[in-house]
């Protein structure tokens, strides 16, 4: 049996639970930089309900808004400056998976300087990250519990990840209620992210016992509320979004565990050229991946299909809710992508292995004219 299990994110969960984490915040500091999306942080009610538990704290907030998806080095950056400037002694992230990805890339560039940025993203800022703080409203990245956050270069306009345990948060607050103002759209991305996080890690070498209950955990109620989704035109009712919530986060702890396998490699070029939101694109390779899975782990395949229903409501469910990519390529084009791919660790997760050649393949067999 593997028992090996490692998660030292400090998770509060349930209705109010930001409410009551005066004295925790406190404890951080006098000073904090509050990073928000457009949209999301305020509509949610988290950003108003963070900022009375701050003033009531006695803790000063600068908020940084506008965190675009899919965020730019840059504007981590920028968010650093201003933790600098402020002398701020934490950060807060309150919105979906970018704010998040960009709180921990700021928190960890504050102190070692916000110019730092291709030192961060290679793991060797020399100082430890200033504490920060995740409070999330969509239910899909998982970000609030790994070490991982995603970026998208100025220069390059290509998504890089980093994964340290300096990308850790000291707190997360989980609480459900936040997500309620998410529109279907989104929604179901951040559902197909999620799910892709417990399929693409059910089947890594890293996920043992304690993962796959997590993995098990993920998988039910992430494709419970997905199949909801796919019979119902509205938005999910309170429990169907706090199922949602929850399983993702069961979902980011085999993330966290095990990292994921090509569906997100590949994704990440969706997103980049053609602007299919990250959930959205992780999931138009998932069918492949499945059958993938099928050939080289076919124990653990039918597992996952009965934890999820069967095989043909799963393939259905993904035809149903997945986007269809306007991708057309030249095979020119895509090998213009094989450098990319080289050495890639999602590449050696994947079940039987998976190489350039594989992708090149895959992506002729989907979008090549």
């Amino acid at each position: 049996m593997d028992f090996t299990f490692h998660m030292p994110v400090q998770v509060f969960s349930g209705e109010g639970c930001l409410k009551a984490a005066g004295e925790r915040l406190r404890a951080l500091g006098r000073r904090c930089v509050v990073l928000t999306g457009a949209h999301a942080a305020k509509a949610s009610g988290a950003l108003d309900d963070l900022l009375e538990v701050l003033r009531a704290a006695g803790v000063d907030a600068t908020v940084f808004p506008g965190v675009g998806a899919n965020p730019l080095l840059s504007q981590c950056q920028a968010a650093a400056f201003t933790a600098e400037t402020c002398r701020a002694d934490f950060l807060v992230g309150v919105g979906g998976g970018s704010v998040m990805d960009a709180t921990k890339a700021a928190a960890w560039l504050a102190p070692n300087g916000s110019t730092r940025g291709y030192e961060l993203m290679e793991g060797r800022l020399r100082r430890d990250a200033l504490p920060f703080v995740l409070v999330g409203t969509t239910a899909g990245t998982g970000s609030e519990v790994s070490a991982t956050a995603v970026l998208t270069m100025d220069r390059e306009r290509q998504k890089r990840s980093v994964t340290h345990p300096q990308c850790y948060a000291r707190y997360v607050f989980a609480d459900p209620r936040y997500t309620y103002s998410a529109s279907r759209g989104t929604t179901v991305c951040t559902a197909l992210d999620a799910f892709s996080h417990a399929a693409e890690g059910w089947f890594a070498p890293g996920c043992g016992n304690v993962i796959t209950a997590f993995g098990e955990r993920a998988l039910m109620m992430v494709s419970g509320g997905l199949y909801w989704l796919a019979e119902n035109p509205g938005l999910p009712d309170a429990g169907m979004r706090e199922q949602l919530y929850y399983g993702s986060l069961w979902a980011g702890m085999v993330l966290n565990a095990c990292g994921t396998a090509f569906p997100h490699p590949l994704g990440y070029i969706l997103t980049e050229e053609y602007g299919l939101p990250h959930g959205a694109a992780c999931a138009v390779f998932l069918p492949a991946f499945l059958r993938r899975a099928e050939k080289y782990a076919p124990g653990r395949a039918e597992q996952l299909y009965r934890l999820c229903g069967g095989r043909d409501r799963v393939f259905a469910l993904l035809e149903a809710l997945t986007p269809k990519p306007e991708a057309s390529m030249t095979p020119d084009a895509i090998d213009g992508y094989r450098p990319r791919w080289e050495g890639l660790k999602n590449f050696a997760r994947t079940p039987g292995g998976f190489t350039p050649d594989d992708a090149a393949a895959l992506f002729r067999s989907l979008f090549a004219r």
